[in-house]
């Protein structure tokens, strides 16, 4: 019997080897996060990496405006009057002799920075209006719901144009500059924001997790910072990028009405209202700044569609 047993030992060492190590338990891979996976699927995207270029260029031009022109922007001289494009001024120059390219690389910085501030400003405001009314309920969303109804009665472009006509400078004349218009925007565009974010926090403070956290003894603020924030912020952020280049847009609206940012402050909406009553002397001082405009808006309204599809699970 004890000779069989050895035998079979034997064979079985044979097989396995004389001191075959157990094989080592392979490690797990960690569970992603929502976020995790949304960020490899947008990489991968093609929109959302032309998008992403477009607009990383644009935000280089208006930071560093002289890498790309050392034109004076406001050096004018009419003996160049409405000249097309050369091999010394790339877009041509407008009816005041200026350079129209250097004036379109000059002027991304004032156009990106109302969008950038109005969005950032909005932003804050609406998502906190939208947390409070969309976690407390009850006689809270009830008159911060009342408030954004009213702001939401005023036309857009009515109400800022009604707002800036009141800015002057110091001579009397009506003028706003960057800032202002980056307040008046902001007083008229965060309600959708803040729409977005209530309906994103009713639904999350049902989920399991926030009533765990709720039964464990969670403070109100540990509940809406650690909880309820994290995962109700991506729709917001969404329509972020979607509302820049609209805003961006209403700017350039605002300017080309004569209400907005005014010469000599130089943007996309000043060029455009300067160039467009000299279109039958030439297009180029108005196709240039409208094309930089057109591509903007663009570009964030494709970054807005590519986030938004990647980060809303239906779609996945």
């Amino acid at each position: 019997m004890s000779d069989t047993t050895q035998k079979t030992d034997t064979v079985v060492e044979d097989l396995t080897g004389p001191s075959a190590p157990a094989p080592a338990p392979q490690k797990q891979d960690k569970t992603r996060s929502l976020a995790q996976d949304a960020f490899r699927d947008l990489i991968r995207l093609p929109m959302f990496l032309i998008s992403a270029a477009l607009i990383l260029g644009i935000l280089v031009i208006a930071a560093f405006p002289s890498l790309f022109t050392s034109v004076d922007p406001l050096a004018c001289d009419l003996s160049h009057s409405m000249e097309g494009p050369s091999g010394s001024a790339w877009f041509g120059y407008n009816f005041q002799g200026c350079d129209v390219y250097s004036q379109t690389i000059h002027g991304t910085r004032n156009s990106v920075i109302v969008g950038v501030l109005t969005t950032v400003f909005s932003l804050v405001i609406g998502g906190l209006v939208g947390v409070l009314g969309g976690y407390f309920g009850k006689w809270t969303d009830a008159l911060l719901s009342f408030v954004t109804n009213v702001f939401f009665g005023l036309p857009l472009l009515l109400a800022a144009i009604v707002i800036l006509n009141n800015f002057r400078d110091e001579k009397g004349m009506r003028n706003a500059g960057v800032m202002a218009v980056v307040l008046t925007l902001t007083v008229v565009g965060w309600m959708s924001m803040a729409r977005v974010m209530r309906g994103a926090v009713m639904q999350v403070k049902q989920a399991d997790y926030v009533a765990a956290a709720r039964s464990l003894g969670a403070s109100t603020t540990r509940m809406m910072f650690r909880h309820v924030l994290p995962n109700s912020i991506t729709p917001l952020i969404v329509v972020a990028t979607i509302s820049l280049g609209a805003v961006i847009g209403a700017e350039a609206t605002l300017s080309f009405l004569g209400i907005g940012i005014r010469p000599p402050a130089i943007s996309w909406g000043v060029m455009i209202s300067e160039a467009q009553g000299r279109i039958s002397q030439g297009l180029h001082p108005l196709l240039f700044p409208s094309g930089m405009l057109t591509i903007t808006v663009l570009a964030f309204i494709m970054l807005g569609d590519a986030v938004r599809d990647a980060f809303d699970p239906k779609l996945r």
